[in-house]
């Protein structure tokens, strides 16, 4: 069996809590999002990308992130994200989120270490179900600076800790040039309107299919 696994985040990893998020203050949660399908399934959540575009006349020459989008988007998204794992049961969606201002301060000191941990509670029991996995993160995404690549440290958890076989291969692509990275943008950008901005309207309508793990709550 094999998978790929799109990854992508919503947030930060600074800790200045005195002011708004965005207006020289940060994120008060970070998101980790995946996006987990058969290779012979890309296509499924592509088409609901180009879909996207063609219904909504977003530009087909420039990325669309969540960030951008107006609300009715937004909700376009979540419900057209629900309809795929309703047809197509191996395809998954997995996000994880993090109350910041509840981790510990030595940890802080090395918020890479937090990340790589987030991506393992992630999608370490995901990646151990197969015999091997493509892993693509955005490569524009926070980057692990600290000791073994994430890469190393997701393989090293899944032969010593889990103890499967599977091999992972990590392939980083930049999201402009890849619709299941913009998809994953989006399904962290759902997530993320919920906790960080109280808009809940699109976790409503999708977070059913979402497996969300808690972390610092």
């Amino acid at each position: 069996m094999t998978a790929h696994i799109y990854l992508d985040e919503s947030g930060d990893l600074g800790w200045q809590f005195g002011l708004p998020f965005k207006r020289g203050g940060s994120s008060r949660y970070l998101v980790i999002a995946a996006l987990v399908a058969p290779p012979d399934k890309d296509r499924v959540t592509e088409r609901c990308i180009r879909g996207l575009h063609k219904a909504r006349d977003w530009s087909s020459a420039k990325e669309k992130k969540w960030s951008g989008m107006t609300p009715t988007g937004r909700s376009a998204f979540a419900e057209a994200a629900l309809a795929i794992p309703n047809k197509h049961p191996d395809i998954s969606y997995h996000a994880i989120v993090v109350k910041k201002c509840n981790v510990l301060d030595h940890i802080r000191a090395d918020p890479n270490k937090l990340y790589n941990y987030m991506v393992k509670l992630l999608l370490l029991d995901a990646m151990a179900k197969h015999d091997r996995v493509t892993f693509v993160p955005d490569p524009r995404s926070i980057k692990v600076e600290s000791g073994n690549s994430l890469h190393d440290y997701l393989q090293t958890e899944l032969w010593f800790t889990k103890r499967v076989n599977t091999v992972l291969e990590t392939t980083p692509r930049d999201s402009q040039y890849c619709l299941n990275l913009q998809f994953t943008d989006m399904l962290a950008g759902t997530v993320a309107a919920h906790f960080e901005h109280n808009h809940t309207d699109y976790w409503h309508a999708l977070g059913s299919r979402i497996a969300l793990k808690k972390l610092y709550f």
